[in-house]
């Protein structure tokens, strides 16, 4: 090949790289026409991602005036309750049996590494001290104390990390604009500009007065896609404030500039069972799956289908095995107090993972694609695979294992195992393996 023609090949290869680049940069903004981040890791939030992925576990808390109600943090809007007569549960509100410690030390019993709580959700309530707003638990409520700033000391004693959700909608505020047209980028009739300089006094208040904090779990963007979020501003006053803490943003579209993790509401990535991710691209960044243990996310009085202890680790088990963390909800009551379900079955979760937290706790998952009979973690070159259903055959298969296994053997007893290894994968033999009723794992050493 002669020079020119290696110039001209060379050139086109790069006009192609270029197109594919946009297209990428395309398909993360698809829904955003106003300015980015100009986002550039610092080593301590990569290292803060990677302790993320390490963790795997963490429990999430829906709680509000909304509770007293006992039908969900959706009721105001569900029931067309009018603003100003919905703010008066705040003075009933008063959650005298909350108790940081108790909760945090479930978290802990089950096996749980961290804590995300609604710090304010749709309703405009916020639930901590803030000098932005008078419609908050100190001032509004009788009960006149701050409990994120309790859970926040009780986390940094116990070594739980800290994350809060805030609602980027606000069904409430004028200057919101609630089902206002959406005009050059903002509601008409509202004074969107005032909106974002009180988001941003909250987010300054909860990113100063409470310690290290992981991170800010933000929901309700998808209310209004086609409006200036200012999103260049707020996730670069957060990285300013504390460069360590990680940013996600339930979206539920393909993850932008600026965001250190993304999450899947109600599925595991890459399904879509919920219709709330679609759009959903999984990205190159930390993954999670939110999730309820009954059908809601606050305090629902009457919804008793509560998920089972095996379903509970099976999600874990298929989220670590996909590469992604659990943020198991729970919805205080209005006391304050944990329903004695959610304590019973967490409690029943912790004592699985201490018994298998090895093979959950610190793994990386996709090395081996999801399988009918479940799904492979991997640490250090060790495979633990696990086995969720029984395909009613005395072997399972594991596809395109490039990784040479030196040793298989039950997790629970250490007993060997008879494999054989093919170049289009692994077979494992189960016929010295004593059957689990939730989770039989094996585990395979490697070269």
């Amino acid at each position: 090949m002669n020079s020119v023609k290696l110039n001209t090949c060379a050139k086109k290869t790069i006009l192609l790289i270029g197109v594919f680049l946009l297209m990428v940069k395309l398909a993360v903004c698809q829904n955003y026409s106003y300015p980015m981040p100009d986002y550039t890791p610092t080593k301590e939030n990569l290292e803060s991602r990677e302790m993320f992925k390490d963790m795997k576990f963490g429990m999430f808390i829906h709680w509000g005036i909304y509770s007293l109600l006992g039908d969900g943090e959706w009721v105001m809007h569900n029931e067309h309750i009018p603003y100003k007569n919905y703010k008066r549960l705040a003075g009933f509100f008063n959650p005298e049996q909350f108790n940081a410690q108790d909760i945090v030390g479930l978290a802990k019993a089950a096996g749980m590494k961290y804590i995300t709580i609604t710090s304010r959700h749709h309703d405009g309530f916020s639930m901590f001290n803030t000098k932005a707003s008078d419609y908050n638990i100190v001032e509004a409520t009788p009960y006149h104390k701050d409990p994120l700033k309790e859970l926040a000391d009780e986390c940094h004693k116990q070594g739980i990390k800290l994350f809060f959700y805030y609602s980027l909608l606000d069904w409430g505020r004028p200057d919101y604009g609630f089902g206002h047209p959406i005009v050059n980028g903002k509601p008409i009739d509202a004074d969107w500009d005032h909106y974002i300089a009180f988001m941003k006094q909250q987010l300054t208040e909860l990113l100063t007065n409470y310690g290290s904090i992981a991170g800010i779990w933000f929901d309700g963007e998808w209310e209004r896609r086609d409006v200036n979020w200012h999103f260049d501003e707020i996730y670069g006053l957060i990285h300013k404030l504390q460069p360590a803490a990680m940013i996600g943003n339930n979206h539920h579209i393909a993850s932008i500039t600026g965001e250190d993790f993304q999450m899947f509401e109600k599925d595991l990535p890459g399904e879509n069972t919920t219709g709330f991710s679609g759009g959903s691209v999984i990205s190159h960044l930390p993954l999670e799956t939110c999730e309820t243990m009954n059908n809601g996310w606050g305090f629902t009085l009457n919804d008793n289908n509560y998920k089972s202890v095996t379903q509970i680790i099976h999600l874990l088990v298929n989220d670590a095995g996909r590469n992604a963390n659990l943020l198991l909800n729970i919805g205080p009551m209005p006391n304050g107090k944990v329903q004695p379900e959610f304590i019973d079955t967490l409690r029943a979760v912790g004592e699985w993972m201490n018994k298998n937290g090895e093979t959950i706790r610190g793994t990386r998952g996709g090395l081996v694609a999801p399988q009918e009979w479940g799904i492979v973690t991997e640490k250090n070159k060790t495979l633990y695979v696990h086995i969720l259903k029984n395909t009613g055959h005395p072997f399972i298969f594991i596809p395109k294992l490039k990784l040479k296994v030196t040793k298989a053997s039950a997790f629970a007893d250490n007993t060997a195992i008879t494999f054989k290894q093919l170049p289009e994968g692994v077979f494992v033999y189960l016929d010295k393996i004593k059957p689990d009723q939730i989770d039989t794992i094996v585990k395979l050493e490697t070269l």
